[in-house]
């Protein structure tokens, strides 16, 4: 990896991302882990973490299956 801490991570939709900011705080608060307001998260446990990741990814996965299923009427081929 390169030096210096660019991100080249944009979102397609920027508006997105208050709506991923707002699934975040969702899903801690389901799992019992508490976001630190100063976004630093060098003192969180890695699995702590992860599972928050691991849930949003699950949970996008299933907003997007509900949306593929609802364009084609829900009929599998």
């Amino acid at each position: 990896m390169g030096s210096g801490s660019s991100s080249n991570n944009t979102l397609v939709v920027p508006q997105a991302n208050q709506a991923l900011e707002q699934l975040k705080y969702e899903i801690a608060q389901e799992l019992g882990i508490q976001i630190p307001q100063d976004g630093y998260y060098g003192n969180y446990a890695t699995r702590d973490t992860g599972a928050i990741g691991g849930h949003i990814t699950r949970r996008l996965v299933e907003i997007a299956e509900q949306s593929i299923a609802g364009q084609f009427g829900g009929q599998s081929r």
